[in-house]
């Protein structure tokens, strides 16, 4: 019997983060530390989804916005509002989200598949809907957060820093 596996079946760590009032998750494998919102240096000619880059202990890293990414409607940043730091397609990123609440554990048995029409959000991000106390928790894939193309000119402008 591998770790994390026992009668109940296997449970997933997501790190649960709020945007646009509803709790999104994503897996703790992926979640390389959460930072408070700072300065983000805009660059040109990027997609409008991309807020800048920031310097984080000397490392150029670029930040998303997820808010722009998934379509939704702009916020003000707030004390609570977060910067993700994230594993990406292979490239390090920033996702700015309104704010991170707490890592959730949640059974296999509790994740369903995305339904079709889900409203505010493109279901071609999502890995699934959890069932967590008496919320829901929208799991994203962050391999299908970015195009193929995106993911490529992310990590030549990564690389070009």
């Amino acid at each position: 019997m591998e770790a994390g596996q026992g009668i109940k079946g296997v449970e997933r760590q997501l790190v649960a983060f709020e945007l646009a009032g509803e709790t999104y998750g994503v897996d703790i494998n992926w979640v390389h530390e959460i930072i408070r919102m700072q300065a983000v240096t805009r660059l040109p000619r990027t997609p409008v989804f991309i807020e800048g880059v920031i310097n984080l202990r000397g490392r150029i890293i670029p930040v998303i916005d997820l808010r722009k990414r998934f379509g939704l409607p702009p916020k003000e940043q707030t004390p609570d509002t977060r910067i993700m730091v994230v594993e990406m397609a292979g490239v390090t990123v920033g996702m700015i989200v309104d704010a991170v609440s707490e890592v959730v554990r949640l059974s296999a048995e509790s994740i369903e598949p995305p339904p079709p029409m889900m409203h505010g959000i493109d279901t071609a991000y999502l890995e699934g809907v959890g069932k967590w106390e008496e919320r829901l928790v929208i799991l994203l894939n962050l391999d299908r957060v970015l195009r193929q193309a995106e993911q490529e000119q992310l990590a030549e402008a990564a690389q070009a820093l």
